[in-house]
């Protein structure tokens, strides 16, 4: 497939975004929009690198750019939705430092929003699985922060997600692949786990000796 014809409208799409940011330059400018609309081309450039170009670096380059942009304008929502799109994609990149420094920074920011504050321990359980790949030599060190999560967040600590968690720490730690797999499906079968949870979680299981790489 001849891509260049989109690669063509993503360069017209970022020079638009340029514009609309150098016309916001003024207190006028910004107050009416210009950075939540380079933001939207932004994420409109993110979005034909993702499903037409098929080039994940640049999509995350490009949503990190919406979020800055989003920032700018408080818009933290918005800007937190455009770093989760990051998070995700920096952990199935296995840039998981990157990735745990999203999610914890977006879980932070949920707390302060009564009405969101919950949805906290599933980025804390995300950081946490990345967490676990980086110190899968030194498990403690993930348990640690799991209760780092828990002292920021006392809901998490009763949550299925860090019970889960500790359970795959224990299973981890005894080289029990059989615990580890049942204690996934348990989870799986009151809260399903998507593509993104059963890669990482698959990934996690593989360093256990002797473990034939599957959650079946």
């Amino acid at each position: 497939m001849d891509n260049s014809g989109k690669e063509k409208e993503a360069i017209q799409l970022m020079a638009d975004a340029d514009k609309k940011v150098k016309s916001s330059g003024s207190f006028l400018g910004g107050m009416f929009g210009g950075f939540t609309i380079a933001a939207k081309h932004h994420i409109s450039i993110a979005e034909i690198y993702e499903s037409e170009l098929v080039d994940i670096e640049k999509a995350i380059a490009h949503y990190e750019q919406a979020a800055d942009y989003y920032k700018g304008e408080e818009s933290n929502s918005s800007a937190n939705k455009c770093l989760l799109k990051v998070g995700s994609y920096c952990a199935q990149l296995e840039q998981y430092q990157k990735a745990i420094e999203i999610y914890e920074q977006v879980g932070a920011n949920t707390m302060d929003n009564p009405l969101l504050k919950y949805s906290a321990k599933e980025y804390f359980f995300k950081a946490s699985l990345c967490h676990f790949i980086v110190d899968e030599l030194n498990a403690k060190a993930s348990l640690y922060l799991f209760e780092k999560y828990e002292e920021m967040f006392p809901a998490f600590s009763d949550s299925r997600e860090c019970k889960l968690l500790k359970k795959l720490l224990e299973a981890h730690e005894e080289q029990n692949s059989d615990a580890f797999t049942e204690a996934v499906k348990e989870f799986d079968s009151i809260s399903r786990l998507d593509q993104w949870h059963t890669t990482l979680l698959l990934r996690i299981k593989k360093t256990i000796q002797g473990d034939e790489g599957d959650l079946k």
